[in-house]
């Protein structure tokens, strides 16, 4: 296959290393990389087969500015809901593409682990399942490739799982336990497919690599940039002096404020996520929203 993967930040860097194993890759960014078979964007935008690793907040932005369509296929590799619409990615790529020619990637994936090939299994969704399988077939062989129709169960648990993460680092960060952290982690998994649910998820979804799998490893592993953030909330830090720390996109960050505004606007009971939102943006103490869970 020709791929091109837009966006060459570490994780759009670890695709580019998965995919180029079988097949003819290449990669561009807003920024020049020095980066092997780094191309123009106008040049990428012209393979037939995308890869689009751009953070959840800067799609609509990027593809109004950017995106010249060719009827490429685009495999979505961000993972987050839009703060100011409270959309999913899928709507709003939908905006710009028609539905059978999106795809998107989720499961236990660590940027790093990936770029040095260890294996893991990740899950393609698309409503268009042919698409979905071309693209988990070009998957490298440390990778195993699932497919599935639930693109809206794939959109809320890889979006969600980053707001338990923040979650997971401050119970870490407390030093409240294993268990304390198992209890939460399980309880976080109810939490967003109770979610789910209400937007037409299906509930096994939640419980497989997209889901359960990738929610197991970012709520448990300092590798995780959104647990790091909880981390640093334990200690009492501001969000701006973590975020400064961290130099990278935290997506659990802004999906929290988006999971407040739509949990407010349908009514649905989101105990985890607004407790991590009260941290994030009210500086409620973690101690505080602790006993508040407990309660």
């Amino acid at each position: 296959m020709k791929i091109a993967i837009i966006g060459a930040g570490k994780w759009g860097q670890a695709l580019y290393h998965a995919y180029s194993q079988d097949n003819d890759v290449v990669i561009s960014s807003r920024h020049t990389k020095d980066i092997e078979n780094f191309v123009s964007m106008d040049e990428a935008l012209r393979y037939e087969y995308l890869v689009m690793a751009i953070p959840a907040q800067f799609v609509r932005g990027w593809m109004e500015e950017n995106f010249v369509d060719y009827g490429q296929n685009i495999l979505v590799a961000a993972k987050g809901i839009e703060t100011s619409t409270g959309e999913f990615l899928n709507e709003v790529y939908g905006t710009f593409v028609t539905e059978e020619r999106l795809a998107f990637i989720s499961g236990p994936s660590f940027a790093a682990e990936v770029q040095k090939s260890l294996p893991t299994a990740l899950k393609i969704s698309s409503s268009n399942i042919a698409l979905a399988q071309i693209y988990a077939d070009a998957l490298p062989t440390f990778i195993k490739g699932y497919v599935s129709d639930d693109v809206v169960g794939a959109e809320v648990s890889g979006a969600y799982k980053n707001v338990i993460a923040i979650a997971g680092g401050v119970c870490e960060g407390l030093g409240l336990g294993n268990n304390a952290r198992a209890a939460l982690i399980s309880r976080g998994l109810v939490e967003m497919t109770r979610f789910g649910e209400a937007f037409g998820a299906k509930t096994e979804t939640f419980l497989s690599l997209g889901g359960a799998g990738d929610l197991f490893l970012t709520a448990s592993s300092t590798l995780s940039r959104n647990f790091r953030v909880g981390l640093g909330l334990a200690k009492g830090q501001n969000m701006d002096d973590i975020l400064k720390e961290l130099g990278e996109v935290a997506e659990g960050v802004p999906t929290a404020k988006a999971l407040h505004k739509i949990a407010k606007d349908k009514q649905i009971y989101l105990p985890i996520a607004a407790e991590v939102y009260a941290m994030i943006e009210e500086g409620k103490n973690p101690l505080q929203s602790v006993k508040d869970l407990l309660a």
